[in-house]
């Protein structure tokens, strides 16, 4: 069986590190989206205050499928 996917772009933010970012984006889109399957990292920047790390920031790929006929 074949299968069929819609890809979003997400940004996940987090003050704490990179894979909490990530995890919070998956997390968020689970609760809208069903049948998310995988992700891609695209990007990772972050936003400083006083010169230190203030929140990491990744842009991330999510892919769905989509449901059978």
């Amino acid at each position: 069986m074949s299968h069929i996917y819609k890809v979003i772009d997400i940004v996940g933010s987090s003050p704490s590190s990179i894979e909490d970012a990530i995890d919070q984006a998956i997390a968020r889109t689970s609760d809208t989206v069903k049948n998310v399957e995988w992700f891609q990292v695209d990007q990772v920047r972050g936003h400083v205050e006083n010169g230190k790390v203030g929140h990491y920031q990744v842009a991330i790929k999510l892919g769905f499928r989509l449901d059978e006929k």
